[in-house]
């Protein structure tokens, strides 16, 4: 999503590609100083005034749910020292006792079934942010952590459990590091076997109610995915037909012997459908009937209970999520009590489906854990977490808002959707400098979910951030999504430049004081803005973000490499490495005039650590001082509290200087 128009000639893109092909060399002009796990560039010491007012702002923390227990208990995953941990809580605003203790955080765990012989559960755990997660087996009763992959450079991930919980299934790249399998791991025998080869990125979805055979679903793209089954006993695959030959699906899970719950906007009935929805196959009479009630929105999850009797599903709906709870297999709609608004990030039945447990966020509250007792028509508050002692009172809730682009849409102008976080009592004839924060993806969708940063800046700052969801994001339909792919990559740019237009004509906004900030694919189109808008954008901070296309693609780990051709284009076809020579911010690093931060994790394998150095070089060879910050036990964005806090503060620091002091 690029709008560059430097046009330098090839044999000059060539040779500065050349000049990169053994490696970035450190900036030039600024001496680095290295503290500990961290390396700074260009960054001054932090004052003790900001790291104090900062400080409470940064002890806030959330919580989410991972499912009841078989005792009624619920387990969380929340911080209470350094990392996200697993706890035990088991009543309504109860003592949250810690699992478990690890430097590194838990990144996903799943409880075995509640009718099972196990008491316990699986996490994934990761060393430095790399990514390549292991599974771990923790036991309720002894307590005792058994590791079930094979530790090695492998990426594990995705477990489901069988209905008896004898056998876990997950997805792994153990067998060649490049293609993510299906395997099953049996908790009888301790061993582990792949049964989905089929090559790309597959991944297990549900066990049939016998155990004996597996919905497994290979992506390709966000918006081109393809359900199979496999047979555990003989291994034979057998690939859905798709309605059209091509849709995107979500979750699965099987509703009977014969039947199963999808979501997917393959067509319907020979309609096309622009939205994911929920539906249910029947496969004894291959009939598919609309479960979901709305196609205007997409189906962002659902869950099954155990017992078959209840199905709970979430729409995305502007962001904002909306929970229905039906019964099976009539699909009832039950009615539910009032949750507060927001966006519901997890939720999970009781074993016998009477109670749903689900994770609350919105933005002026951090992710807490609400019960249903769905036949009481009640609500229960069972996690409330800590918000640093400040009043929630004084924090900024967003406006969602909508600001035409430079395209149409039947003779209209695109609108483009986007949060606006307004300060509180802001005086008269004050103009508000503001930070525009762009979501990464590209095909993420801001939401308004809590950010103790954007509270800082608002309530201490009275700064105004606008977080919009240009084209590419999902949330809006599958013709939105792909409006930026391939070629199309700097037209979300400009949809920047729509928004730096609309800022100009609000009478709040000092269109002279704006920053960008971004992280991964957003920390691109931070650069992008940058070598487009310098003259229209005071400052930039660039996190974990790509800054050139061609050798993100060659660098990126090899399980991920198809996946982000089929978004950005294969940089092995001669005219899109012409393209991306011409759209890539370290090829036009002289336009940037702006004061930009580069931040990244030295073990990301998404978005190597290389992207970071190269463009804080290039840039640095203008003559200008870029501030460069890199973790060495960090990956893919900043997960341990004394890293977040410090970055934090930069950051703050950082716009301090280049928006808020007076020139």
């Amino acid at each position: 999503m690029n709008k560059l128009v430097l046009l330098i000639s090839f044999t000059a893109a060539t040779a500065a590609q050349h000049a990169y092909a053994a490696g970035p060399r450190p900036p030039t002009n600024v001496a680095k100083k290295v503290q500990g796990n961290r390396t700074v560039v260009g960054i001054p010491e932090i004052p003790p005034a900001l790291l104090e007012t900062l400080g409470r702002y940064q002890n806030t923390r959330g919580a989410t749910t991972l499912g009841f227990t078989k005792n009624g208990c619920q387990l969380v995953l929340t911080r209470f020292a350094e990392t996200n941990q697993v706890h035990r809580v088991c009543r309504a605003l109860g003592t949250r006792e810690q699992l478990t203790f690890f430097n590194e955080p838990i990144g996903f765990a799943a409880l075995a079934p509640l009718a099972s012989n196990l008491d316990g559960f699986v996490f994934g755990k990761d060393e430095g942010g790399n990514e390549f997660s292991q599974l771990y087996w923790f036991d309720l009763k002894t307590r005792v952590i058994t590791r079930i992959t094979d530790g090695k450079r492998s990426q594990n991930g995705s477990p489901v459990w069988s209905p008896d919980g004898k056998k876990l299934a997950y997805s792994s790249t153990a067998r060649n590091g490049s293609d993510t399998d299906v395997w099953v791991y049996d908790f009888q025998s301790r061993a582990a076997e792949a049964v989905v080869t089929i090559g790309g990125s597959v991944a297990p979805r549900d066990f049939a109610p016998d155990g004996k055979s597996l919905i497994f679903s290979k992506s390709v793209s966000i918006a081109e995915a393809y359900p199979g089954e496999v047979d555990l006993a003989t291994k034979k695959v057998t690939m859905y037909p798709i309605d059209g030959g091509k849709a995107a699906f979500g979750g699965f899970a099987y509703a009977s012997a014969t039947s199963a719950y999808f979501v997917s906007d393959e067509p319907l009935a020979g309609k096309p459908s622009e939205f994911l929805t929920l539906r249910k196959h029947d496969m004894a009479t291959n009939k598919v009937t609309a479960v979901s009630q709305s196609s205007a929105w997409d189906v962002a999850g659902f869950a099954l209970a155990a017992n078959r009797k209840r199905l709970a599903y979430i729409t995305n709906e502007n962001g904002y999520s909306k929970l229905r709870v039906l019964e099976v297999p009539s699909h009832r709609e039950l009615k539910l009590p009032t949750l507060p608004a927001g966006v519901f990030t997890a939720f999970a039945f009781s074993a016998d489906g009477n109670k749903l447990a689900v994770s609350v966020n919105s933005a002026t509250t951090p992710n807490d854990v609400y019960v249903i007792d769905i036949g009481k028509r009640s609500v229960e508050r069972w996690t409330q977490s800590e918000v640093g002692g400040l009043d929630v009172a004084t924090f900024v809730a967003p406006t969602l808002i909508q600001y035409p682009t430079f395209d149409s849409v039947d003779g209209k102008p695109r609108l483009i959707p986007a949060f606006y976080y307004r300060p509180k009592n802001v005086a008269a004839n004050v103009k508000l400098p503001v930070i525009i924060n762009i979501h990464g993806g590209p095909e993420s969708q801001t939401t308004p979910t809590f950010s103790a940063t954007i509270q800082y800046l608002a309530v201490e700052k009275q700064v105004a951030i606008i977080s919009p969801n240009v084209r590419g994001s999902s949330g809006y339909g599958k013709t939105y999504l792909t409006l930026d792919n391939a070629e199309k990559r700097e037209d979300s740019v400009r949809d920047i430049g729509a928004l730096l237009d609309w800022i100009g004509k609000q009478p709040e906004l000092d269109a002279k004081r704006i920053g960008v900030m971004g992280g991964s694919y957003g920390g691109y189109m931070v650069l992008a803005s940058l070598t487009n808008f310098s003259d229209r954008i005071a400052a930039g901070i660039d996190v974990v973000g790509i800054s050139h296309f061609g050798t993100f693609l060659k660098n990126t780990e090899a399980y991920r490499q198809d996946l982000r051709r089929v978004e950005y284009g294969d940089e092995r076809d001669p005219k899109m490495a012409a393209l991306f020579e011409k759209i890539s911010p370290l090829r036009n690093a002289a336009k940037i005039r702006a004061r930009l931060f580069v931040a990244q994790g030295k073990n990301d394998p998404r978005v190597p650590w290389t992207e970071a150095e190269q463009i804080v070089d290039a840039v640095s060879k203008t003559g200008a001082t870029p501030w460069y910050l890199l973790f060495d036990d960090e990956g893919h964005g900043f997960r341990k509290k004394a890293n977040v806090d410090y970055f934090t503060a930069a950051c703050m620091l950082f716009w301090q200087q280049t928006l808020l002091e007076k020139k």
